[in-house]
């Protein structure tokens, strides 16, 4: 480990962002193997995940108002001025010569004295725009002001957004640093509030949810718990889980290294309580990594199912039996992929297969921000057809009178609803039982969005399905 001094949290939030190409990679490895450099963690993660979120509308504030054009501006340089605008508009608790201060020190750390007059100029020019650094929307020009909530933003003394009611697909990508065709998406099968909710929600700081290991502790217990160490949390109501109040490095909470809790949002939980698995099932979890419904997936079945996890991407497998192991689980068998043909023949096929499918991420944005750099049209085509051939997979996989619980971490209809419509029209074999769209919310309890069907085959299957052999393989 370096022991040099620790770092501020705008530097390390800047070397972070310097090193990652939000279309090519991601910020969480990154920052995760630079955080020892700091000692304000919370605040360069917010910083990075912050800037990276509001991106879009950052550099139109740079290039409005500054005059600059981002592409001009040497990699490290833009950063450290991201950053500072992003507090400048998003963070208006933290004083604006504190953060202008600290960003010319930064520069002075990484630049010459030129560097340093240009990033002291920019962000005074910008500053000098800025009205008010809170005020309420019912008080202000909706183009003049950038939303940090869905009834509070940043006031500027010029129009720096598309009209709302004339572009509404323009106003709410801009304002939100989103694609305009998912915005336009959104606007078809939403309309116009729900998608402006979903914009907000998708640009929220997101809270940390866990839920406790039932097979070791209960909510009360584990809430107990923080409460003796010191940790802020809440009990959700209606939900066994609990959100963390406190920032806090999850390794370090009371009772995860003994397994009493799994990290997982309101919304993720929901595909495996749809499912309802019961007691000495046979249970398939075919995209498993990086484990947090094959755990849930065991303790709703008291340990006493019998689990099959198994993900196409072998590092990430190994999280799973990290995971299981951690939480003392039994009941699962982890399984790498090119072997699971083989483990299906032995044992034969399952009550329920949990397929939740690699996807657009769309209903995850604040927690993926990178995702609103990656997706398009094609790339969601491309998403259905895997979609589709691993529920032919899944089906393959399942007894009759089984059931496969079809998951996603998308809203996109393509992905959810009219892809398992379509599937079912040509697999008679096949019924929609349930199905659930959640749509991301910003509120005291604030969640992700998804989509979870459950779908029972109701025909006999004489013997395991030998195609299933060139299915596995296409992926």
């Amino acid at each position: 480990m370096d022991h040099q001094k620790p770092i501020n949290a705008r530097l390390l939030a800047m070397k972070v962002l310097t090193q990652v190409d939000p279309k090519r990679s991601y910020a969480a490895p990154v920052l995760s193997d630079l955080l020892y450099q700091t000692n304000e963690r919370q605040r360069a993660t917010d910083l990075v995940f912050g800037t990276l979120r509001n991106q879009t509308a950052i550099d139109i504030v740079i290039i409005k108002l500054a005059g600059c054009e981002p592409k001009r501006i040497s990699t490290k340089l833009l950063n450290v001025i991201r950053i500072a605008v992003y507090e400048l508009i998003y963070s208006p608790e933290t004083a604006e010569y504190a953060i202008v201060n600290e960003a010319v020190n930064n520069t002075k750390a990484i630049g010459g004295k030129k560097q340093v007059g240009f990033v002291n100029a920019t962000l005074r020019q910008i500053t000098r725009h800025i009205t008010n650094r809170q005020t309420s929307f019912s008080e202000a020009n909706a183009q003049k002001i950038l939303p940090q909530t869905p009834s509070v933003g940043c006031e500027f003394d010029t129009c720096i957004l598309p009209e709302p009611k004339a572009s509404p697909a323009d106003y709410l990508s801009t304002a939100f640093s989103l694609p305009k065709w998912l915005v336009n998406t959104w606007l078809t099968e939403f309309e116009y509030q729900k998608t402006k909710q979903i914009c907000s929600a998708s640009n929220r700081r997101p809270s940390v949810y866990i839920r406790p290991n039932t097979l070791k502790a209960t909510a009360q217990q584990l809430a107990e718990k923080f409460r003796q160490a010191d940790i802020d949390s809440e009990i959700v109501p209606g939900k066994s889980m609990i959100k963390i109040k406190s920032p806090s490095a999850i390794t370090q909470l009371p009772g995860f290294a003994e397994g009493l809790f799994s990290v997982q949002d309101i919304t993720a939980a929901k595909a495996v309580e749809l499912l309802n698995p019961k007691p000495g099932w046979a249970i398939l979890d075919l995209c498993a990594a990086p484990g947090g419904k094959t755990a849930q997936l065991a303790q709703a079945t008291g340990d006493s199912a019998k689990i099959i996890a198994t993900d196409i991407d072998s590092k990430r497998l190994e999280m799973v039996t990290e995971n299981i192991s951690r939480l003392g689980i039994s009941s699962v068998s982890v399984v790498e992929y090119e072997k699971l043909e083989q483990k299906v023949s032995e044992i034969g096929l399952f009550d329920a297969v949990l397929l939740d499918v690699p996807c657009s991420n769309t209903g995850v944005l604040a927690k993926k921000p990178e995702a609103r750099f990656r997706i398009n049209q094609k790339a969601v085509r491309k998403l259905t057809k895997i979609q589709s051939q691993l529920l032919e997979t899944a089906t393959a996989m399942t007894k009759p009178r089984g059931k496969i619980c079809y998951s996603t971490c998308s809203i996109q209809q393509a992905e959810n609803s009219g892809l398992v419509k379509k599937f079912l029209q040509k697999n008679c074999q096949l019924k929609l039982k349930s199905e659930l769209l959640i749509l991301p919310l910003l509120q005291e309890f604030d969640h992700d969005g998804s989509y979870t069907a459950i779908i029972a085959k109701n025909v006999k299957q004489r013997m395991y399905n030998q195609s299933l052999r060139l299915k596995i393989k296409q992926f």
